[in-house]
């Protein structure tokens, strides 16, 4: 068993079969595939109106390592499920509790079957507690002077402004925090990675 295991490990590993590790490690050990798969990563977060229904998701934005996209409700927020087909890793900070579940609500027949690493209970084993805003104070990452101090309720705000009077400001600010929070993930997967695997690799010697 455990040889078999090991050779189909090896496999999926070489095919990038992401579903099997998605299985084998879980959400817990989802950092240890991190190096294999960042080549097919994105960093997911999406903006809500304040409700909790599907159809409340106002933007989703969506960061590669390389480029940014949002997607944005009464313009093209129905490509998610195509776009989102093309990845096999999902980064998010606190998405299996809040954005995956919204978008399961709102895309029905969508199925998440990459591998899944969040940030806030990967990175609380690390000691690091709070907010995204407050983890990235911690850790010395900074965001520009439009967004600094923007939170989720500001967001909520933003939205409802640009939809009750068409201030296009209103959400290019808004589609501005987006990018940020996506963006800074990056560089928080990083870190949570080097850190588990140090702790990992003194634990075993």
């Amino acid at each position: 068993m455990v040889r078999y295991t090991l050779e189909r490990s090896c496999q999926s590993l070489e095919t990038k079969e992401h579903q099997f590790f998605r299985q084998s490690l879980g959400m817990k050990e989802a950092w240890r595939a991190f190096p294999e798969f960042r080549d097919g990563c994105v960093y997911l977060d999406i903006e809500t109106d304040g409700g909790q229904s599907g159809d409340s998701i106002t933007t989703i934005g969506l960061y590669d390592g390389k480029e940014y996209q949002c997607l944005i409700k009464g313009q093209d927020l129905g490509n998610f499920p195509d776009i989102i087909s093309n990845y096999g890793m999902i980064v998010t900070f606190f998405g299996a509790s809040f954005d995956l579940p919204m978008l399961q609500k709102c895309f029905r027949t969508i199925k998440f079957d990459q591998i899944h690493i969040d940030l806030c209970p990967t990175l609380r084993r690390l000691g690091y507690r709070g907010g995204l805003k407050k983890i990235e104070k911690q850790l010395g990452i900074q965001r520009g002077d439009d967004t600094e101090g923007l939170n989720g309720l500001d967001a909520v705000r933003l939205w409802r402004r640009y939809r009750a009077l068409g201030d296009e400001e209103a959400l290019e600010k808004l589609v501005a925090y987006n990018r940020e929070d996506v963006v800074n993930m990056e560089r928080l997967a990083e870190i949570a990675y080097e850190g588990l695997r140090r702790e990992t690799f003194a634990v075993q010697a």
